[in-house]
Order: C-alpha cells, then structure tokens, then sequence
C-alpha cells in the first residue's frame, strides 16, 4: 500500500555506485530530506574511497527528487540468527531455509551453487542479482552481468536511530547488516517473491542470509570462506503471481521507506533437527 506523508515535502534518493575496472567494489544508498543530501553524498564517497576490495577508479554518485506520494511505507523483516561451524553446514542451513519457503531442494541448490560458483558470466560477481524462476530454476535477468539492483530504499530518518540502537544492543549493529536488512525487507514486500539468498562479495565478510515473507530474514554466520570474493544475490519469483517486468519495475523504482521494526531473536546454534 503506498501512503503520502503530508511532512515529507522534500526527499531525495542518494545512490553510491564505485568500481575499479569496470568491477564493482562497493555500493550503497539513501533516502533522505532535501538539508542531508550533501552531508549523505559526501558520507558514501568516504565508503567508497575505503573499500575492502581497494580503492576505486571511478564512483558515482546520484541524487534524485521522490514525490511523497508515491512513497510506500513497510516494518521491517523479524530477525533471526544462527550460528554454524563450518562453510558446508552454512551452505546447508541456507538450503534447508529455501526448501521451507517453498523452494524444491533441486531449485534451492541449484542457487546456493550459483553463488557459489560466481553467478555472473565467466564466474565474475554480478552488480546487481539473479532473478530466478522458484519452480524451474530459471534463469529471468535480462542482463547477466548486470542483473536486477534494487533501489530506492531506506529507513525513515526519523525512525532510524531507534532500529540503530534496537541492532546494537542485539550485536548486529555494522552498517552491513543495516543495510542487508533495508535491502531484503523491500524484496519481500514485492510482488511474486517467494524468497531471497544472499551473502557478499567482500572477501573479509563471512556472513550471509535466506528471508522470506513468511520467515523472515534468517542470518547463517558462514556461508563462504574467508578471502572469498565470490558472492551476490538471488531472488525467487512466482511467475503466475507477476511478470518479470512488473516485478523489476517495482525492485528498481518504487520507493520504500520502513517505519517499523519487526522482533530480532537471540542467536542460536543451528542443528539440522532445527530446519
């Protein structure tokens, strides 16, 4: 449901875009009133100059007016944590995560080996993240390399130090998990997505993710091993609850502000009795 905020008269999205080579290094984005585009803008250039994978030769940055109006307004995904021993018991919690949101076992590893294997051509890191058929495995991106980057997201202002202090005080207070959190709660919110699979690029971060709209976003502490610069996303889609093309529209351009926090359990040790 999308709601106008008669308030918010002046919001901007503030997007961060750094690579080096034309490989992507870092990324991140913003929606923010009219007085902290500037100190936003300047805010994401510093990440970008310190990226762990080096420093990048080009960075771009973006700013763009929202209308209020079509601002949709969403609580954030419950938080869950679990704690693995190794890559391989990770990979398998992951699997049995997608099997419960309604994957077949085929689909579900069929996607944890595509990460695991670089998802873009040649094995290289995509920009963006797979879209994948939840029946068939089906690859749905346009573009290989580039994939579907989903945009224009991001915790009400006002409402931001409370979700801040909430994933502090639970130890999940790096501005990856903020900002994995943001990115996946608009994901489920789309049309047709019947989960996600996740973990990153950066070779010094282990961690990775499945949520889905009916579990909601479940941390695995391990999903690749440490100097691994493979990674990336995958999102599953329900075909005969909306087409490709609706669905991309909606993960690039509809704007999503978060208003609400959903609960964020204690970790827990993941056993296979648990999936």
């Amino acid at each position: 449901m999308i709601i106008s905020c008669p308030m918010m008269t002046s919001l901007y999205s503030v997007r961060m875009r750094a690579s080096s080579h034309d490989q992507h290094l870092s990324g991140a984005e913003r929606i923010v009133p009219v007085h902290a585009v500037a100190e936003t803008t300047a805010a994401l250039i510093e990440r970008a100059l310190s990226a762990p994978l080096g420093p990048p030769d080009k960075i771009h940055c973006n700013s763009e007016q929202i209308d209020p109006v079509t601002v949709q307004f969403a609580k954030l995904p419950d938080v869950h944590s679990y704690q693995v021993a190794n890559v391989q018991e990770g990979r398998l919690a992951a699997t049995q995560f997608l099997i419960e949101a309604g994957l077949s076992a085929d689909c579900a590893a069929l996607a944890v080996a595509t990460l695991a294997e670089g998802a873009g051509p040649g094995g290289i890191v995509m920009r963006g993240a797979v879209l994948m058929d939840a029946v068939t495995g089906e690859r749905l991106e346009h573009d290989p390399a580039r994939g579907v980057r989903v945009s224009r997201m991001d915790i009400l202002s006002t409402f931001r130090p409370d979700v801040e202090a909430l994933l502090v005080a639970a130890g999940l207070g790096h501005h990856r998990v903020i900002e994995a959190l943001v990115l996946s709660g608009k994901v489920l919110q789309a049309p047709g997505v019947v989960a996600e699979l996740c973990w990153s690029d950066a070779p010094d971060y282990v961690t990775g993710y499945v949520a889905a709209p009916q579990c909601g976003y479940q941390r695995i502490s391990q999903l690749k091993a440490a100097g691994d610069k493979r990674g990336g996303r995958v999102f599953f889609v329900d075909r005969s609850k909306v087409t490709v093309s609706a669905l991309v529209d909606y993960l690039e351009r509809q704007p999503v502000l978060f208003d609400a926090a959903g609960t964020i359990a204690p970790l827990k040790k993941w056993e296979l009795e648990d999936a």
